[in-house]
């Protein structure tokens, strides 16, 4: 078996239970991993780089695996690390998760999960961002045992870079992980903006609010999901709208 050099990461944090599961996954299996995450919880954090403030980072005390972390986004840390620390290793792979707790649908674009991967995805690294659903029945070991089977065989097929959100269901469909290909779905939320008031009268908005999914059809990650199977969705960072961008340029001829 090939020895794989993987990067990993994500946004829950240095103490995340997700990222070193996979991390002793990965390692029983063989693969060297080095492992670059942010000091504390960085949800929502998208693709977001800390370009006006210092980045602190400090080696992470474990016997097991080069560890550093980073009081920054889970962007700083992949990008800080690949630009600004590695010493020439040429990584087959970068993996952001397991998070504990979905990125389906739109929810990616906010994702800190999915902003990580997609730094790597930049640097032309197959990247993977990895999540399981935050009620699901099955355990961390089990999905990282999936995802390290997942890699494995896709980078024996593939062999430009990639990346692939992968989402945990609650339980497996059939008793075992299956997965499926999928596009995005559309997830929006009600009351998600609370507006309260602490004791010291200061007035603020708390963040959350109830899931109301606005396409979960047939073909999209939340349906995948809701079967029972580990979606998996390649995205990518091209985002122009390209019949858009015909009637536009039918536009400037006139």
């Amino acid at each position: 078996m090939i020895t794989l050099k993987i990067l990993l990461t994500n946004d829950d944090g240095i103490k995340g239970a997700g990222l070193w599961t996979l991390a002793a996954a990965l390692k029983n299996r063989g693969h060297e991993v080095t492992i670059a995450a942010p000091l504390n919880q960085q949800s929502g954090m998208s693709h977001a780089l800390s370009i006006l403030r210092e980045v602190e980072y400090k080696r992470f005390d474990n016997p097991d695996f080069e560890a550093w972390i980073f009081d920054g986004t889970p962007t700083d840390c992949v990008k800080i690390y690949l630009e600004g620390m590695n010493d020439g290793k040429i990584f087959d792979a970068v993996i952001s998760g397991i998070n504990d707790g979905a990125n389906l649908a739109t929810d990616v674009l906010y994702s800190g999960t999915v902003g990580a991967a997609l730094e790597g995805f930049l640097h032309k690294i197959p990247s993977l961002a990895v999540s399981r659903d935050k009620n699901s029945e099955i355990p961390f070991d089990a999905a990282a045992e999936s995802t390290v089977n997942y890699l494995e065989k896709i980078l024996s097929i593939k062999n430009e870079p990639f990346l692939h959100n992968l989402n945990f269901p609650k339980k497996f469909r059939a008793g075992k992980a299956e997965f499926m290909s999928t596009r995005l779905g559309h997830r929006d939320y009600i009351n998600a903006f609370t507006s309260r008031t602490d004791d010291e009268g200061r007035a603020y908005f708390h963040i959350g609010g109830t899931v109301y999914d606005i396409d979960a059809g047939e073909g999209t990650d939340i349906h995948a999901v809701n079967l029972g199977f580990i979606s998996v969705t390649p995205l990518h960072c091209d985002t122009a709208d390209y019949e858009e961008l015909i009637e536009l340029r039918k536009i400037f001829r006139g």
